[in-house]
């Protein structure tokens, strides 16, 4: 164990930037920079539209980006798998000396605190080789780590189930280390009769109090944008109207932090592009007193981010836009969306009802000694409640 390298930033290989197209079939681990280029994000793009699980946080209006604007330490890497001269899996790839808390260094996927999906860009009908070639590379890489540990990733959709599969039949150690239920909303009621079969009658004729109430301040207007005109000055009003409000006395609403919010403005901006991204907002007097984007990665929608007015709290406009917000049910190519809030979150889960296992999990790598180890950590983590995949 003495010969563990335990400083962040210093466990892959030399950084080479060489261009996405240039790679070779296999598994190849990249300077995230060499993917800034027309070509490689061209062909990166068209991976997020053939990807059998969707991830709008690892698509490349998202995640360079992020790595751009949060990689500070210059430990993060993007891993491709290609077959065929063709890109056909995608992730972001990370090395730490310390596993929550602990010190047990690891591979992980790499994430920032506002990214809230893990799950790689897979091509349909390819997660298995995907997987096969990804856990084969860390086994000939392994550097440190103990283990390679994934966060934020759906227990469910064909991406998951081939890393079960894979790692089954290799017969690696593997078990999930943490599960929570996510709120999300995936219904064949229209957006009336989910409405109104989650709120109860006394709520429902509450909230149309306060709609009222509301209007009576003023002209109230709702408000659907899917295109970048007038993105500048949404992504402003949509900060400073978090910061105004609780997360920016706890110091953590995105306009707290220079490069948080860089990142917010330029994936909107990217999203929109490409029509991924959809902001609603609830206006009164032409002032935004609440406010939301979505992110629209078909078959799926991803509920970023929201915000609201804390002055008219008493007349629930968050909830209001949410109402509003339903209309997800109807649109064509959405089939589900998922909140991407915490569990058991106060506000979200009175109005979306369906939930979303998402899981944490730790599978090993190297050889012999090294999955010997994994074991072991499973087992102190879990003990006799050890989740297998």
């Amino acid at each position: 164990m003495a010969s563990l390298p335990l400083r962040e930033g210093r466990y892959f290989e030399p950084l080479r930037a060489s261009a996405l197209v240039g790679e070779p079939d296999g598994v190849s681990v990249l300077d995230w920079r060499a993917f800034n280029k027309p070509e490689a994000i061209a062909q990166w793009d068209a991976l997020a539209l053939e990807a059998s699980d969707p991830n709008p946080f690892f698509e490349s209006w998202n995640l360079l980006p992020a790595l751009a604007n949060l990689d500070s330490g210059g430990n993060a890497r993007i891993a491709i798998y290609r077959s065929q001269g063709k890109l056909l899996g995608l992730t972001p790839l990370a090395r730490s000396a310390r596993y929550y808390g602990y010190p047990l260094p690891h591979l992980h996927n790499w994430q920032h605190h506002n990214a809230f999906c893990g799950t790689p860009l897979v091509a349909r009908g390819h997660e298995a080789a995907f997987w096969t070639a990804m856990l084969g590379w860390a086994d000939e890489h392994p550097g440190g780590a103990m283990f390679l540990h994934l966060t934020n990733l759906p227990a469910e959709g064909a991406v998951y189930a081939a890393l079960c599969d894979v790692s089954a039949r290799q017969g690696r150690p593997a078990a999930v280390v943490h599960r929570e239920q996510r709120a999300m909303l995936q219904s064949g009621q229209s957006q009336e009769e989910y409405f109104d079969a989650s709120l109860s009658a006394k709520k429902r004729k509450e909230l149309r109090r306060q709609n009222k109430r509301l209007s009576e301040e003023g002209v109230l207007r709702f408000h659907r944008d899917s295109d970048v005109d007038g993105i500048d000055q949404w992504c402003t009003d949509f900060l400073d109207l978090e910061q105004a409000g609780w997360k920016g006395r706890e110091g953590s609403a995105l306009a707290c932090d220079s490069a948080n919010a860089a990142l917010f403005r330029a994936a909107l901006h990217g999203g929109s592009v490409r029509g991924r991204v959809e902001r609603l907002s609830l206006t009164l007097e032409g002032m935004p007193i609440a406010m939301l984007v979505n992110f629209l990665s078909a078959p799926g929608s991803f509920a970023f981010k929201t915000a609201f007015d804390e002055k008219y709290a008493r007349f629930s406009p968050g909830v209001l836009l949410q109402r509003e917000n339903l209309a997800l049910l109807g649109r064509d190519g959405i089939d589900w969306s998922d909140s991407c809030a915490a569990a058991d979150h106060p506000m979200i889960e009175r109005i979306w009802r369906e939930k979303r296992s998402i899981v944490r999990t730790s599978i090993g790598i190297g050889g012999r000694l090294r999955r010997s180890l994994c074991r072991q950590v499973l087992r102190a983590e879990n003990g006799s409640n050890a989740e297998g995949l």
